[in-house]
């Protein structure tokens, strides 16, 4: 199974046309289940209790069972925040390594796909780069074809269409080298 992640809580974000987007394509490219998460979808009441590996949060749990856990691949879709990750999507990671950490990531034939988005002109390699780090040391191996989009003004447009085709083009090529990984 391939799940493929928005990270960000903003509601109707541009990383979530981009993730559907994404989950579509993909489904045309390989026969796996492919799901889709919104971390929009996150509450946080469910990080209440993250540390206590007994009482761990009921939503989280569910998540981590029914889309982490059964995937052996993971398209993470991270607009910029402050020249990094969304503090959403660490706070998320975080919690999921107190319940099942080696199941959701230490097995060692999981695989990610980073894509970074920004409205500026860098596409947030930088936090690609954290993103890399972080999954790198949770043994998750992340394909080197990283794809930075940037000026999202000028791919999307306010409904969420996509407005320059090229971009459909680079998206398509990096998840063929991503279902070939």
């Amino acid at each position: 199974m391939i799940t493929v992640i928005s990270c960000t809580n903003r509601k109707n974000s541009q990383s979530l046309h981009i993730a559907k987007h994404y989950a579509e394509t993909l489904k045309g490219l390989t026969d796996e289940k492919v799901e889709l998460l919104s971390l929009e979808s996150l509450t946080f009441d469910m990080f209440e209790d993250m540390y206590n590996a007994d009482n761990h949060a009921v939503g989280l749990r569910k998540i981590q069972d029914e889309l982490l856990i059964p995937s052996d691949r993971f398209v993470f879709v991270v607009p910029e925040y402050n020249g990094s990750i969304p503090g959403i999507l660490k706070l998320f990671i975080d919690a999921c390594s107190v319940y099942k950490m080696k199941e959701t990531f230490k097995i060692g034939t999981k695989k990610a796909c980073l894509v970074g988005i920004s409205a500026g002109r860098a596409g947030n390699l930088r936090g690609m780069i954290h993103l890399t780090g972080m999954l790198n040391y949770l043994n998750v191996q992340v394909l080197a074809n990283q794809l930075p989009i940037s000026n999202m003004h000028t791919v999307l447009d306010k409904e969420g269409n996509f407005i320059h085709e090229g971009t459909k083009d680079v998206i398509k090529a990096q998840l063929e080298e991503f279902v070939a990984f």
